[in-house]
């Protein structure tokens, strides 16, 4: 699926561009062929759902 030079690494590494967006709908296309959602959840080429991935509730600022 991707064209570029070097080619991009696997579907594993965090190293993919985007390709086609769709932020109205939350999710982009990259070019190893994982689709990513704004909820940081991850569709990958063979099938495999990697879960939202968040920081515990604990570790996130409050603003002031």
């Amino acid at each position: 699926m991707c064209v570029h030079q070097p080619s991009c690494p696997s579907a594993d590494a965090p190293a993919a561009h985007v390709v086609a967006a769709r932020p109205e709908q939350g999710w982009s296309l990259l070019c190893d062929g994982t689709i990513a959602f704004d909820d940081t959840g991850e569709l990958r080429p063979d099938g495999r759902v990697v879960a939202p991935h968040r920081p515990p509730v604990e570790q996130l600022a409050i603003a002031a």
